[in-house]
C-alpha cells in the first residue's frame, strides 16, 4: 500500500538518493523513496559499479580512519599514497579542459573526506582495491591513480548497505514505483504523481530530490544529443535510467547544464548483451589497441587507467566497425584484471601472432604484423617497467606513441580480446546550487526540488576520474536530503 504523504520524497534507490533519503531523516524527516525496478534489481548504476569511491586523504592514517578492521601488518604492507583535495579538485578541472563547474567541484573534493567518514558512521563498510588498484613491489601494496578503497561487496554491496540503513531508520521504499510528474503550486513543490500496479496516485510532500540518473538507457535521447552512432553501443548499467527525472524537471523550467554530448563511455566485450556485469575490459595500458585496419589509435598509456577509460568508447566508436582489440602477450597476461576470465569473454589465443591474426576476425592481417613489429621496434629498453608508476617507459618515433609501460608484443601465447563502446553514464543534467537546489531557467530556484547523482550536469565534461561518480552522488545527496528536511521543517511552521 503506497503512503499518501511524507516529508520527503526521493526519487531512485541508488546510492546519491539513498544517501539523500538517510540525511534527511536524519535531520528528522519523514522520508519516502521511490525506485522504479523491482526489490531484486534495486539500486540503479550503482549495483553495476565496483563500490569504488575517490576521495581526497591527507596521507594513509586518513584512510585508515575508514578502516577499522586493517591490521597493523596489512597497514605496514600498504602504501595509500597522499590525494589532498587541491589535487583531486585540480583533476576533475583538468580532465573537463577547465570546463567544469568550480563551485559544485569545490563542494564535491573538499566535503569527500567527511562523507565517506558519515557514510562509515551510517554502516557502511570499507576496504582497500589491493587486486585492482594496486601491485606488490618488494613486499609492498603501491596504490596508483588516487582510489584507495571500495565498499565491502563492491556496487551491490554497497547499495544493499544503504537499504539496510533506510530500514533501520524508518525510511518507506516502495518498489516497482516510477515516478511520472511532479505537482507544484505556484512553482513550489506540493507532491508527485506516481504509477504502481499500473494505477497512477498523488503523494503529497513538503519537498523532492530527484536522484535518478541521467539518460544513458534511452536510445531516442543517446541520438538526440549525443549524436549518430550512439543509438548502437552497448548499454551498461540499469536499464531504467531512461531519463524520466529530467523530463519533470525540464517540463517545469529546470536549467540544465553541461556536457549534453558527451558520456562515460568505456571500452568493453564486443558481443556482450546489454546490461550485463563483466562488460568493461581496462588493462588496455599494459598492452596495445589496434582497430579493423590493424592500426593503433590511442596512446594507450598517456596516464593510470582510472583517468583515460571513461573516454575510451568513444575513441572505439569513431574506428571502422566501431569496434577495436585489445593485444596482449605472455608478459602481460598477469597483469589483466579479474573481468578477462570467464567463459562468456569475446577473445582468441594463439601461440604466434601470426595465428592470432588470422583468428582475429575482420583484421587487415599483413597491417596488424606490421605494426606490431613497428611497435615492437619502437619500445625503449633502457627503462624499466613498474605497473604502480607513470614509469615512462615509452616507445620513439611512432606517429601514436606509449608513453608508460610500453612492453613489446612478443612472447607467446598471446591473446586478443574484441572491444566495442559501451556507455555508463551522460554527464549533461540538471544545474543545482551548492545546497543541491534545482535551478530554473530564470536562475532563481525550484522551491522544494533538490537533485543528486548522475541527474546532475556540469560536473564532468568530455572524460571523468574513475570513482568520482559515486563520490558526488554522496555528497550531493547527503546535502540535497539535509536541506530538503530543512526546507520542509521550515515550511510546516509557516
Amino acid at each position: 500500500m503506497l503512503n499518501e504523504q511524507a516529508d520527503i520524497v526521493v526519487v531512485g534507490a541508488g546510492n546519491a538518493a539513498l544517501c539523500a533519503a538517510i540525511s534527511a531523516a536524519e535531520h528528522g524527516a519523514k522520508v519516502t523513496v521511490l525506485e522504479i525496478s523491482s526489490e531484486e534489481e534495486k539500486g540503479g548504476n550503482t549495483t553495476y559499479t565496483h563500490g569504488s569511491i575517490r576521495f581526497a586523504f591527507k596521507d594513509g592514517e586518513e584512510v585508515r580512519q575508514l578502516l577499522p578492521d586493517m591490521t597493523d601488518e596489512e597497514f605496514a604492507m600498504t602504501d595509500f599514497g597522499s590525494y589532498p583535495s587541491e589535487q583531486f579538485f585540480d583533476d576533475v578541472c583538468t580532465m573537463s579542459n577547465f570546463r567544469t563547474d568550480y563551485d559544485l567541484t569545490s563542494v564535491m573534493t573538499d566535503k569527500s573526506f567527511e562523507t565517506m567518514q558519515w557514510l562509515l558512521n551510517h554502516n557502511i563498510k570499507f576496504i582497500p582495491i589491493y587486486g585492482r588498484q594496486a601491485y606488490k613491489i618488494d613486499g609492498k601494496f603501491k596504490f596508483w591513480g588516487n582510489m584507495v578503497i571500495e565498499a565491502v561487496g563492491g556496487g551491490k554491496g554497497l547499495v544493499d548497505a544503504l537499504h539496510n540503513e533506510a530500514n533501520r531508520l524508518g525510511i518507506t521504499i516502495h518498489y516497482n514505483t516510477a515516478a511520472v510528474d511532479l505537482v507544484t503550486e505556484q512553482r513550489k513543490v506540493k507532491g508527485i504523481i506516481v504509477r504502481h500496479a499500473g494505477e497512477e496516485r498523488q503523494i503529497d510532500c513538503q519537498a523532492i530530490v530527484l536522484a535518478s540518473g541521467g539518460f544513458h538507457a534511452n536510445v531516442e535521447m543517446r541520438t538526440k544529443y549525443l549524436g549518430p552512432g550512439w543509438d548502437t553501443v552497448h548499454t551498461r548499467g540499469c536499464k531504467y535510467n531512461v531519463g524520466d527525472g529530467l523530463r519533470m524537471a525540464m517540463q517545469l523550467g529546470a536549467r540544465t547544464t553541461g556536457n549534453w554530448s558527451g558520456a562515460h563511455a568505456v571500452g568493453g566485450d564486443r558481443y556482450l548483451p546489454d546490461y550485463k556485469e563483466g562488460f568493461q575490459k581496462l588493462s588496455y595500458p599494459f598492452g596495445i589497441l589496434v582497430n579493423n585496419e590493424g592500426k593503433r589509435f590511442i596512446d594507450e598509456g598517456s596516464d593510470f587507467r582510472n583517468y583515460t577509460y571513461a573516454k575510451l568508447g568513444r575513441e572505439i566508436l569513431k574506428q571502422p566497425g566501431q569496434c577495436a582489440w585489445q593485444i596482449f602477450d605472455a608478459k602481460t597476461k598477469p597483469f589483466l584484471r579479474e573481468e578477462y576470465e570467464g567463459r562468456h569473454v569475446s577473445k582468441v589465443s594463439a601461440p604466434t601472432l601470426e595465428q592470432l591474426a588470422e583468428k582475429m576476425d575482420g583484421i587487415n592481417k599483413n597491417r596488424f604484423m606490421q605494426e606490431v613489429h613497428a611497435f615492437n621496434a619502437a619500445v625503449s629498453s633502457d627503462t624499466a617497467f613498474n605497473p604502480n608508476i607513470l614509469d615512462g617507459k615509452a616507445t620513439s618515433g611512432l606517429d601514436v606513441p606509449k608513453s608508460n609501460w610500453a612492453n613489446p608484443i612478443e612472447e607467446g601465447p598471446f591473446e586478443a580480446y574484441a572491444i566495442g563502446c559501451g556507455i555508463t553514464f551522460t554527464y549533461g543534467g540538471l544545474k543545482i546550487s551548492k545546497k543541491a537546489e534545482v535551478i530554473h531557467n530564470d536562475f532563481t530556484t525550484i522551491d522544494g526540488l533538490y537533485a543528486a547523482g548522475e541527474i546532475v550536469g556540469g560536473l564532468y565534461y568530455d572524460n571523468y576520474p574513475g570513482g568520482a561518480g559515486l563520490t558526488s552522488g554522496a555528497v550531493f545527496g547527503r546535502i540535497a536530503g539535509e536541506h530538503a528536511a530543512k526546507y520542509s521543517q521550515q515550511k510546516m511552521t509557516v
